[in-house]
C-alpha cells in the first residue's frame, strides 16, 4: 500500500515555509526602508520648492504687468506731449511767418521812400515784433554793416508758442526715455518668468525618474535657478506708482 502525505510533516513545512517568508518579507523592507526614507525627503523637497517659485513666478508676473502697463503710459503721454508741441509749433512758424511778411512790407517801403507805407507797415507790427523791429533799429542797420539781418535775429525777438514747443518737447522726450526703461524692466521679470518656468519644468519632469540621486539634482539645479531668480528680482526697482 502506497505511503501517504503525513499531515503532521506537512503542517511543519508549510510553518517553515511561512517563517522564511516572513522573513524574507522583513529583510525587503528593512532593505526598502532607507529608499523610501529618501523618496520622502526629496518630495517634500519638491513640494517646498514648487511653492516657492510659484509665489515668485507670480510676482514676478505681476511685476512684469506693472511695468509693461507704466511704459505703455509713459510713451502714451510723450505722443500726446508732441501733439501739444507740434500745435504750438505750428502757431509759432504762423507768428514768424507773419512777422515776416510785416517786416518785407516795411522794408519795401523804406526801399522806395515811402514813409506812408511805413507807417501802414508799422502798424501792422505785433506788440512783441515792435519790441525786437525798435531794438533792430538802434543798431543803426542802414549804416551798420555788423548789425543783424532783421528783428527775428534780434534777443529781444522772442515767441511764447515757440518756447512753450521746446519745453513740452523736453517733457515728450523725458516721457519717451521713462517709457523705455520701464519696458526694459518689464522685459527683465519676463526673462525672470522664464527662469522660474525652467525651475517647475525640471521639477515636474523629476517625479517621473526613480533614482533619488537624479531628483535630487534636479531639485538642487531648480534650487540654484530660484536663488538666480530672486537675485535678479531684488536688483530689479520698485513697482512704480501708476
Amino acid at each position: 500500500m502506497a505511503e501517504g502525505l503525513d499531515p503532521i510533516e506537512a503542517g511543519k513545512q508549510l510553518h517553515e515555509h511561512g517563517n522564511e517568508a516572513h522573513e524574507r518579507a522583513e529583510r525587503d523592507d528593512q532593505s526598502n526602508a532607507p529608499r523610501d526614507r529618501h523618496s520622502r525627503i526629496v518630495q517634500i523637497c519638491e513640494a517646498a520648492l514648487l511653492a516657492l517659485v510659484t509665489v515668485t513666478a507670480a510676482w514676478a508676473g505681476f511685476s512684469a504687468a506693472r511695468w509693461n502697463t507704466a511704459s505703455r503710459i509713459e510713451v502714451a503721454r510723450s505722443a500726446a506731449l508732441r501733439n501739444v508741441a507740434t500745435r504750438h509749433f505750428l502757431t509759432a512758424l504762423a507768428l514768424r511767418n507773419f512777422d515776416s511778411s510785416t517786416f518785407n512790407a516795411w522794408f519795401i517801403a523804406l526801399t522806395l521812400h515811402s514813409r506812408h507805407g511805413e507807417i501802414i507797415a508799422e502798424n501792422r507790427f505785433r506788440p512783441q515784433f515792435r519790441v525786437a523791429f525798435n531794438a533792430w533799429l538802434a543798431t543803426r542797420p542802414m549804416h551798420n554793416p555788423n548789425a543783424p539781418p532783421g528783428p527775428t535775429y534780434m534777443p529781444q525777438y522772442k515767441l511764447a508758442p515757440q518756447t512753450i514747443a521746446t519745453a513740452l518737447d523736453h517733457r515728450a522726450s523725458a516721457a519717451f526715455a521713462s517709457g523705455a526703461r520701464s519696458g526694459s524692466v518689464s522685459d527683465n521679470y519676463v526673462k525672470i518668468t522664464v527662469f522660474l518656468a525652467a525651475v517647475l519644468f525640471l521639477v515636474g519632469i523629476g517625479s517621473n525618474f526613480q533614482l533619488n540621486r537624479v531628483r535630487y539634482a534636479l531639485v538642487v539645479f531648480g534650487s540654484v535657478l530660484l536663488i538666480v531668480s530672486i537675485v535678479l528680482i531684488i536688483r530689479q526697482p520698485g513697482l512704480p506708482s501708476l
